[in-house]
Formats: structure tokens, C-alpha cells, sequence
């Protein structure tokens, strides 16, 4: 069985989906509806850069989102592989929904954003941070957040792996946990490089704003089942997406629990679609026996296409 998954902020750079624009006009279409939907030349930011705005979370999110699904749209018209469940990482979910046809790729990069604006405004740069902690399980690792809070907000953001999570909360804070967290085992903490403190609950104003924008969009029924990054379940149910949009914005994302999940329903093959290859790496970590490829230009789609067994 298959599952398509789709990168969250992050995997951005300049260049991400030229090549697959240039070599198929399906590619070359979704970016021309993403600049027609923003009102604004979204391709050439993936295109040419610079990074110093390719890295603005109201552009970021757009941008990937546009290359997973020009990317999706190519891995669709030039191979015969079926998918069978879908799941992103934070942003990646939306790709994912447009994936399983709940939402169209229109609305879905005009929400996103949205969402970043939302997300970006809920906490003054500098008031917020992101840590990866390496090497110390969850249990520990929740226990040192409490205990480091102090009054203030830090908790676990991203599980992603066994031994590889994230905290987010107030700056303060997430620099005790991190002193904390050493103090108990771990191997390393280090300070991420983003503008908010993503899936943490000084979040949630941005999921009450984004709540608004989502009750204004029509869900259609899903095509296959979608893992949420809320629950790591599996849902195919549309009614039940506004809700889980809201809460994700505030919520852990359970990237580790969702690839579990989906080797449990019999997901053997992952192809990580769109740029980048950090949720290859990341299943590979968590599920050592799953297969694990990539789609995010021309040499990705040739080596897909080979080891998958079909013929462009």
C-alpha cells in the first residue's frame, strides 16, 4: 500500500519546482493558478528566491504547498501508482487534503496564507522559540517541560521521530527546558530558525482566526483517508476537517504516531512529494522495514518511476 506525504515550513528553497515547470505543463499550470489565486508572482519567489522573503511565513507556506501539489500533479500524470492514504507534516496536511480532493488547491493556498499571517501575528517575533531536543524520550521530555514552564508556555510542538522532538512556548521557557533537558540526557538542543512558536498554545488566537476562513470554505467528500496530524488517525470524513484545522494550528504535531499508524493499515511504500527529503528521513527513522522515495524534480521522478516499476 502507499501513502503520499507531503513537507511542512522548512523544506523551502529558491529553485524548488523550476525544473518540473519547465519539463510539464501540468507543473507549470498549478503555479500559474497559485499567482492567480494570490494576486501576486508566487512562482518566481520558488523560482529565483530571494531567501530573505522565500523564508516569510505568509510566503512559505504558499510556496511549498504550490510545489508539493505541482509535483503531485506530475507524479499523477506520469506514473500508474495508486495512493491509498495521505498525511503532511503541519502545513503539509494541506497538501494532503488537496491530495484526497477535500479541498481545491485554489482555497487551499489562499488559506494557508492566511494561516501563516494568523500564526505570525498570534506572538511578537522574539517573545517565542522552537527547540529540537535529540536524544531524550517523550516521557522525559514532557516532564521537563512542565517543570521548566514556570508560569510561562513550553511543551513538546513536533514529535517526529523516536529520540527527535520539538518544543515551542515563550522564549524564556523554552530556554530552560533546553538547559533542563541536557541535565536529564539528552544529546543535543538546539534552536530552531523560525519567526513563531508553531503548535504550542500561545497559537491559539491564530486558530480563532483561522477558524473564520475555514467556516467560509465548502469540504468535498475525500477521495482516501487522510492521517491527521491531531489525532495520527485516520480520517475521511470532510465535516470533520474545520476542526481539525483549528486545532492543529495549537496542537502537537504527531508525525511519529501518523507513520506508525500508517504501517499498521498496511502502508509499505511512502513517497515524500514536494521539496525536500526531511519526511524521508524521518520514516526511515521510524519505521526501519517501510519503503521511503521521493518526488521533488526531474532525477527524483526517474529514480521513482524506476524503483516503483512503471514507464513514464
Amino acid at each position: 500500500m502507499n501513502a503520499f506525504i507531503f513537507p511542512g515550513q522548512g523544506a523551502q528553497h529558491a529553485g524548488m519546482g523550476k525544473e518540473l515547470a519547465d519539463n510539464f505543463p501540468v507543473a507549470k499550470h498549478i503555479f500559474e493558478e497559485a499567482n492567480d489565486a494570490l494576486g501576486f508572482d508566487l512562482a518566481a519567489l520558488c523560482f529565483k528566491g530571494p531567501d530573505e522573503e522565500l523564508k516569510l511565513t505568509t510566503v512559505t507556506q504558499p510556496a511549498i504547498l504550490t510545489t508539493s501539489i505541482a509535483a503531485l500533479k506530475v507524479l499523477e500524470q506520469e506514473t500508474g501508482l495508486k495512493v491509498d492514504y495521505a498525511a503532511g507534516h503541519s502545513l503539509g496536511e494541506y497538501s494532503a487534503l488537496v491530495c484526497a480532493k477535500a479541498i481545491s488547491f485554489a482555497d487551499a493556498v489562499r488559506t494557508v496564507r492566511q494561516r501563516g499571517a494568523f500564526m505570525q501575528d498570534a506572538v511578537p517575533v522574539g517573545v517565542g522559540s522552537m527547540a529540537a531536543i535529540i536524544g531524550l524520550d517523550a516521557d522525559i521530555l514532557e516532564a521537563v517541560c512542565q517543570e521548566a514552564a514556570e508560569g510561562e508556555v513550553v511543551s513538546p510542538a513536533n514529535y517526529n521521530s523516536p529520540g527527535q522532538i520539538v518544543i515551542a512556548g515563550h522564549s524564556s521557557a523554552v530556554e530552560r527546558a533546553m538547559v533542563l533537558a541536557k541535565e536529564k540526557g539528552a544529546k543535543r538542543a538546539l534552536h530552531l530558525p523560525v519567526s513563531a512558536p508553531f503548535h504550542c498554545s500561545l497559537l491559539t488566537p491564530a486558530g480563532e482566526k483561522l477558524n473564520d476562513v475555514l467556516s467560509r470554505i465548502v469540504f468535498s467528500p475525500m477521495s482516501i483517508p487522510v492521517i491527521s496530524n491531531v489525532e495520527a488517525e485516520p480520517n475521511d470524513k470532510s465535516e470533520r476537517l474545520q476542526q481539525l484545522l483549528v486545532s492543529q494550528v495549537s496542537a502537537p504535531v504527531r508525525w511519529d504516531a501518523s507513520v506508525s499508524r500508517m504501517v499498521e493499515l498496511g502502508v509499505d511504500n511512502f513517497i515524500e512529494i514536494g521539496p525536500g527529503k526531511v519526511l524521508s528521513g524521518l520514516v526511515k527513522r521510524i519505521e526501519k522495514s517501510s519503503i521511503s522515495m521521493n518526488i521533488e524534480d526531474v532525477n527524483s521522478l526517474k529514480r521513482l518511476v524506476e524503483r516503483s516499476g512503471e514507464q513514464c
